[in-house]
């Protein structure tokens, strides 16, 4: 559905957020550690995720990534997603053709409709704050760890 690098940034994004609401800054290192992803990856990531103002990143000693906790609740997942996939889950063809539309639809496009309808409703009624308050309470988690069985 997402691209690995989107499935990444939200992970990322739900880190950070869990560690903020617990006023904590977190590294590269520590973020690239939880989520299960190559450091440098996970630094271009980062990246893009500050650029779109998801993430704050903090230069220098004591410095790292935090959201501070009011701007979580008004930060979508339909943000992260197309900070970093753009629009195309939302509008692109669910076969991957160049154009598909109602009036020129690929096999799968009425079913891929109502698929991508209810994603986007899901993302836009998500927003980040409780996707981490997930997390912080040990209900969800980021990464698979068999002594979570």
């Amino acid at each position: 559905m997402f691209s690995k690098t989107c499935e990444y940034g939200i992970r990322a994004a739900i880190f950070i957020a869990s560690e903020s609401l617990q006023d904590k800054r977190v590294g590269l290192k520590d973020i690239a550690q939880k989520i299960d992803s190559p450091e440098a990856f996970t630094a271009k990531i980062l990246q893009v995720l500050a650029r779109n103002k998801i993430v704050n990143s903090i230069k220098g000693v004591g410095g790292g990534f935090e959201i501070p906790k009011k701007k979580m609740k008004k930060i979508k997942m339909t943000q992260i997603v197309k900070a970093i996939d753009g629009d195309v889950v939302f509008t692109g063809c669910g076969l991957g053709l160049s154009k598909c539309s109602d009036e020129h639809p690929c096999p799968a496009h009425f079913k891929f409709k109502s698929i991508r309808t209810e994603l986007a409703t899901m993302l836009e009624n998500t927003n980040l704050e409780e996707l981490a308050l997930g997390v912080v309470s040990g209900d969800t988690f980021l990464r698979y760890s068999p002594a979570q069985v």
